[in-house]
């Protein structure tokens, strides 16, 4: 049998092989955009800006991360907010930052002519999710650069009940080096601190006088205003010290000779005369409590006891009987802290506190 020879045509093989390339080609075109794309979104795109604001506070690098394009604002971004223009920046240092972790992008879309960035991640223990608003913000060279439309700064409204001296998440602080009004700010005034988001942020006290646990508050949305009231608790020290206080001051009136020592809580009305100096003694102290009285303290109404011993001499027939007498009576008081961190005591009977 005669074999035959055949052979496919020159331009049948050109193109497949021209088929072939293009192919390649296209998938390759595919990869490098794809690529491109996967290094836009982590180096150049609006998620990788605010991964790395995060990161900067992940790492405490709060200055750094005051410079980040759209972070710092000025007062006339705070008061369109509805933030007063005083709020102190105290907050906004690496002292006062909580940890943040496990930061992830949950999203990335269009909102307004805006990016809408969505983010997840722990503060300070405490799982949270924020979102920002970015914007381009020009270029560099072929990549675009970005800025955030709204300041990822927020602000905790914080009042202190009973203390001027507290610490945020262990950066201690003195409201009246910080409040706006210094020394001469009310003690209910509420304290605006400027804080980033997100964050947590825990106030504690611990002075002589009144102490608290942590309590915290996650700032986590931008220009936000958060209150944050916190009520102390006295020492025991501080109690003891009252007690004592409270003490020699009812001791200090039985010296007066009188039958109603004055500017004290007790005393005892005859309508005889007397014919010796009364002799005060007390017979049973207060037991003294401190409980909280606004930004200040009080003492609430405590029992005592008084003992008098006077000779009085009867109006109708002239006749002497000694009388011993114990007299019950009440004692109250109220505290106030002074700007050197003492403590005023005015004690009293009810209705009629009497300076210490």
């Amino acid at each position: 049998m005669q074999q035959v020879e055949t052979k496919v045509p020159r331009r049948a093989r050109l193109g497949a092989d021209l088929a072939m390339l293009a192919v390649v080609g296209v998938l390759l075109v595919a990869a490098l955009g794809a690529g491109g794309l996967t290094l836009y979104q982590q180096f150049y795109g609006p998620s990788a800006f605010v991964s790395r604001y995060l990161d900067l506070l992940s790492s405490g690098r709060a200055a750094d991360a005051l410079r980040v394009p759209g972070v710092a604002v000025d007062r006339e971004t705070l008061d369109e907010a509805g933030i007063d223009i005083a709020a102190s920046e105290a907050m906004l240092r690496h002292d006062a930052l909580s940890p943040l972790t496990d930061v992830h992008i949950e999203s990335e879309k269009p909102a307004d002519g805006k990016i809408a960035v969505t983010v997840s991640y722990e503060a300070g223990g405490h799982a949270g999710t924020s979102t920002f608003l970015v914007e381009q913000d020009g270029w560099a060279g072929v990549t675009p650069n970005w800025r955030f439309t709204k300041s990822p700064l927020a602000v905790v409204d914080l009042t202190v009940r009973g203390a001027d001296q507290f610490a945020v998440n262990g950066f201690e602080v003195d409201r009246r080096q910080v409040s706006a009004a210094g020394a001469t700010a009310a003690p209910l005034d509420p304290l605006p601190l400027l804080v980033f988001t997100p964050g947590l942020y825990s106030v504690t006290v611990d002075t002589p006088i009144a102490e608290s646990s942590g309590t915290g508050v996650l700032a986590d949305t931008p220009l936000a205003i958060t209150p944050l009231d916190l009520q102390t608790e006295p020492t025991d020290e501080f109690v003891d010290v009252v007690q004592k206080r409270v003490e020699e001051f009812l001791t200090e009136c039985t010296t007066q000779e009188v039958l109603q020592p004055t500017a004290c809580p007790f005393g005892l009305q005859v309508v005889n005369r007397i014919t010796s100096p009364p002799k005060w003694s007390i017979a049973k102290q207060p037991d003294v409590a401190v409980a909280p009285d606004g930004g200040y303290w009080q003492i609430p109404a405590a029992d005592a006891v008084a003992h008098v011993e006077v000779e009085i001499q009867s109006l109708f027939d002239g006749s002497v009987e000694p009388v011993s007498e114990d007299v019950p009576f009440q004692v109250n008081g109220t505290i106030r802290i002074l700007p050197d961190g003492s403590a005023s005591i005015r004690v009293g009977s009810p209705g009629e506190p009497a300076e210490d």
